[in-house]
């Protein structure tokens, strides 16, 4: 008998199921009605405005987020009372009401109301014809031989229906909470041949170690290479052989035909079938049918990330599902979301209270029963009894849990990982907390919030308005006119070209909007900034900011980078409204920021709030990490200082100033560029003649930390002779933090003494950011995780060469 290829052997009955299944999922269904070019949806809260499947049993169009006015583009079960979405397109952005979706013989197209671009299907090398909505949740667009050219089915978010394929490629992603649709912390792929769930290090893309394995790699012909929902409702992998591989305790299943079905990788990392009657009554819900894996609580475990939940949090199972705690003394950093992690109600750390008193005066040991975080132990002491294990753990600034066996004492610091709750544990959890009550303002009940929110509005402010503002910056949201909605331009003149969608203003118009350029808000380098109000129905503020001349170099870098910088949208970045470029004239207009700069807010007397500056610090990190990360083109500020950063209503800070810009091209880590920046923040590369990269500006950044850690100025010249040693901020810090005395940069102010071990630890960030060798400076993505406390900050080296010869 001739030898088979392993390819070859493919059970006959089962080579023409799976055709006859391929036949039904690729062809176009006999089932749909075609939505013709030109056709559109708008956003609105009535959802009235969708395109169903002729059974109605989904329908394709706008969904309401929470009672908000920001909608999903989706696809979901339209016959069940809570309308299930099994698929949308811009989770990670959605649009405001008065957005609108049209189908194009490019594709569809979704537009917020300005009709800037969100989110676009461009099939390749070829046009659209028409679109449906299938009776299997599957939009599909055709091209002219009514071939799909392009289908949800093919393009995953977390959801997968009866009749779809995850292939090769392709892969499930989770959304970051039940009611936020953004890719969250778990992914389902295939990788090497094997169907794996792996954590995923958010809000990157870093994958750590596989939580479950389908071990479908070891022999080539049993590699697999597609997970099928087949139209009986059974999931199965398919090998390279042809064989099929049910998922373990996954049997084939039998129901009948009344029944909805979906399989979902739900945020908390569970891959799940549910199941749910048609024609269901309103008290019907969703049926967990089976789940992957059986203990998420259990199956993570890895030295990198946090485990199941959050950190400083453990996990146990109910009703096959994960449940997120917290252990005593620690509260949810999000209430709202169980799976964000715990943090302590109180001061943990080294530099409590200066060393002032004894530390069993303030704090406890508590047991914990039925917990453990079985990784991340710094020390192990034996033999040791309960109280020496309770004693040393007391003492220790750096211990915050305590685990003792009977004769062995681990000691674990902060951030614990790994928390679960398991069956059985021949352990005792000793957990430190502090005696008495919370300390005031460091808990996370929502009354604390409140009571927060209420203290930043009250704060004073001192100087005047937008002071020194300066240049171009990123999208935001405000309505013009109908006729004034964004376009795009084609404006040629003085030789220069721009291709933008901002709004074109003509200076007539400026003139009119600031009143004749007559109220001043601020003046920079390169021009001055005036208040304009824009007469469109509702008075909407701007900064109207005139250029000095400029010359032909500095012409074509403005005219590159602010295309670029048109394209960013983030909440920490002020929003580039539109600009004038008729003539002589160069005028940028922008949002309005009502609390002015950060620099009037953080020089101001008396010195603001400690909790609205860690905000402050944290929202500026997040628009540099947006800056050079996130964009399609990465841009370098090149001139982080207070002065650029703006607090709008809410004194969220927002980043501004865009006029010295550099981006860099997707291929490039680094530039050249004439010496740029403000003295004092400026890094030593720009004195070196060597091409800048993004380090410019986390060097900046760490000045800037210093002066909201401290509310000093990077550079004070009158001091009197004995506080001469503080006039240079980055090296007076420096010297503090080597003598131990972090806390004197705050000058015993009580709010932030009480968060005296995040001063420390910032101070650490701030020295790591001003190192003067930039590869030694982390990335911004590095500092923001430094200072959200997901990971540990070394201890820093001196930041520059002069510190080096100094004896401490």
């Amino acid at each position: 008998m001739p030898s088979c290829s392993p390819n070859m052997v493919i059970p006959m009955a089962y080579s023409a199921t799976l055709l006859l299944f391929l036949f039904i999922s690729l062809a176009p269904s006999i089932s749909m009605a075609n939505i013709t070019l030109s056709s559109s949806l708008t956003a609105a809260a009535d959802e009235k405005s969708q395109w169903p499947s002729p059974s109605g049993d989904f329908s394709f169009g706008f969904r309401q987020l929470n009672n908000t006015n920001l909608f999903l583009l989706a696809i979901w079960f339209n016959k069940i009372p809570d309308r299930t979405i099994v698929w949308q397109a811009n989770g990670d952005n959605p649009v405001p009401a008065g957005s609108t979706v049209e189908l194009t013989d490019s594709g569809l197209v979704l537009r917020d109301p300005q009709g800037q671009t969100k989110w676009d299907t461009k099939p390749a090398n070829t046009t659209v014809s028409s679109a449906s909505m299938l009776d299997t949740g599957n939009f599909v667009l055709a091209g002219n031989n009514n071939d799909y050219v392009w289908e949800s089915f093919k393009n995953l978010t977390d959801t997968i229906l009866p009749t779809q394929i995850l292939d090769l490629g392709n892969m499930l992603f989770s959304r970051l909470s039940e009611t936020n649709y953004s890719r969250g912390r778990f992914q389902l792929r295939f990788s090497n041949g094997t169907l794996e769930l792996n954590p995923i290090a958010w809000p990157s893309e870093s994958r750590y170690d596989s939580y479950y394995s389908s071990e479908t790699s070891t022999d080539p012909a049993q590699t697999g290479y597609q997970l099928i929902f087949n139209k009986s409702a059974d999931i199965y992998i398919v090998k390279n052989n042809g064989e099929i591989s049910q998922l373990p305790s996954w049997s084939s299943i039998n129901l009948t035909v009344d029944y909805y079905h979906r399989a979902t990788l739900d945020f908390d990392g569970v891959f799940t079938q549910y199941v749910h009657p048609k024609n269901s009554s309103s008290t019907q819900i969703w049926s967990p049918l089976r789940s992957l894996p059986e203990d998420i609580c259990d199956a993570i475990y890895s030295y990198l990330g946090s485990g199941a939940c959050g950190y400083n949090s453990y996990c146990s199972i109910q009703n096959s599902k994960p449940a997120c705690h917290c252990p005593p003394g620690y509260n949810f950093i999000d209430p709202n979301n169980r799976f964000s992690g715990c943090k302590p109600t109180f001061s943990v750390g080294c530099g409590e209270e200066d060393g002032s008193r004894d530390p069993e005066e303030l704090y406890e040991m508590t047991p914990v029963d039925d917990v453990n975080w079985p990784l991340g132990d710094y020390e192990r002491l034996e033999p040791y009894n309960q109280t020496q294990c309770e004693t040393s753990c007391l003492h220790d600034c750096s211990c915050a849990v305590a685990i003792y066996n009977g004769r062995i004492c681990w000691k674990k610091r902060l951030p614990l990982s790994n928390g679960r709750s398991p069956e059985s544990i021949f352990s005792r959890v000793l957990i430190k907390t502090r005696k008495g009550d919370t300390p005031s303002g460091s808990s996370d009940k929502p009354g604390n919030k409140k009571e927060r929110s209420f203290l930043v509005k009250e704060l004073p402010l001192g100087g005047s308005i937008l002071f020194n503002i300066l240049s171009v910056v990123a999208i935001g949201v405000i309505f013009f006119k109908r006729h004034e909605r964004e376009v795009v331009i084609n404006h040629v003149g003085d030789s220069s070209i721009v291709e933008t969608t901002l709004r074109l203003f003509t200076y007539k118009e400026l003139e009119e909007v600031t009143n004749g350029f007559t109220e001043e808000l601020g003046r920079g380098t390169f021009g001055i900034v005036y208040k304009g109000v824009l007469k469109n129905g509702s008075e909407n503020l701007i900064a109207v900011k005139k250029l000095d001349k400029l010359d032909k170099e500095r012409e074509s870098e403005f005219q590159t980078e602010m295309r670029a910088i048109s394209k960013t949208h983030h909440k920490n970045l002020v929003r580039l409204l539109g600009f004038c470029n008729e003539g002589s004239h160069r005028i940028l207009i922008y949002e309005f920021m009502p609390n002015g700069t950060l620099a009037n807010f953080l020089f101001s007397i008396p010195k603001p709030d400690w909790n609205a500056r860690v905000q402050i610090a944290l929202g500026i990190a997040r628009g540099l990490v947006y800056l050079h990360e996130e964009c399609d083109v990465p841009i370098i500020h090149c001139d982080i200082k207070p002065q650029n950063i703006l607090l709008d209503e809410c004194f969220t800070a927002r980043i501004s100033d865009f006029g010295l810009a550099k981006m860099l091209l997707s291929n490039q880590s680094r530039t050249r560029t004439l010496i740029r920046g403000t003295r004092g923040y400026v890094a030593a590369e720009w004195f070196k003649n060597v091409p800048i990269t993004v380090k410019v500006d986390v060097y900046s950044f760490g000045i800037l930390l210093l002066e909201i850690i401290c509310c000093r100025r990077s550079v004070v010249m009158e001091l009197e002779q004995e506080e001469e040693e503080k006039a240079i901020l980055a090296d007076w810090a420096y010297e503090c933090y080597v003598a131990g005395k972090s806390d004197v940069l705050v000058d015993n102010d009580e709010v932030a003494m009480s968060d005296v071990r995040r001063v420390y630890k910032w101070v650490m960030i701030a020295i790591w950011c001003i190192q003067e060798e930039p590869s030694r400076r982390p990335t911004m993505k590095m500092v923001m995780q430094m200072l959200e406390d997901f990971v540990e900050v070394p201890n820093p080296p001196c930041p520059t060469q002069s510190f080096e010869s100094r004896t401490f």
